[in-house]
């Protein structure tokens, strides 16, 4: 069954050879299942705080983010509920493509560009459409040290770990079981 979906690229900022992918979501995803989606296809493990932000220009002071964040909005900012807020009712009437900044970790600062490219109609779950190189391992360092090592001057420090590989079939999109609170 087909439903209107948006295809959307992501791709890390201050790595090269570029780390990237597309995958097309459903129109009707939060910004908070965008969030999830991009873990999954992104490799990453969902362990540290992350925001969208957007604004006119370089000022990309508006953020999309969990309810934990509102008081983080730079000066002159709004903020919007992640878990309230679609991807339609995002891009509305704008046309695409339509630009925003993911941040994940902020500590390492992974900077990602993500862009909505357009609409189209795939399944009612994400798809991954393309993609090129593995992420950066959880906790690696930052974009600086994951260059080093790109570049042989400091090891790997996660056995096994290929930067060159990307199997688009191994993307488990199924969302994350939340845990249980011990009380």
């Amino acid at each position: 069954m087909a439903t209107d979906c948006f295809e959307l690229q992501v791709f890390l900022y201050q790595i090269t050879p570029k780390i990237w992918r597309r995958v097309a979501v459903p129109a009707d995803f939060t910004f908070a299942q965008v969030h999830d989606a991009l873990q999954a296809v992104l490799g990453w493990e969902n362990k540290h705080p992350h925001e969208f932000r957007h604004g006119k220009g370089k000022r990309l002071v508006d953020v999309i983010g969990p309810v934990g964040l509102a008081d983080q909005v730079p000066p002159g900012g709004s903020f919007q509920d992640e878990a309230q807020l679609t991807l339609a009712d995002y891009v509305g009437r704008r046309r695409l493509p339509l630009r925003l900044l993911y941040r994940y970790d902020f500590a390492e600062e992974w900077i990602h560009e993500l862009v909505i490219e357009k609409r189209s109609e795939q399944s009612t779950a994400p798809v991954v459409l393309g993609g090129e190189r593995a992420c950066p391992p959880e906790d690696f360092g930052g974009a600086f040290q994951y260059m080093q090592a790109s570049a042989g001057e400091i090891a790997w420090d996660q056995p096994g770990y290929d930067p060159d590989a990307f199997d688009p079939k191994k993307v488990d999109f199924t969302p994350p079981k939340k845990r249980k609170r011990r009380v």
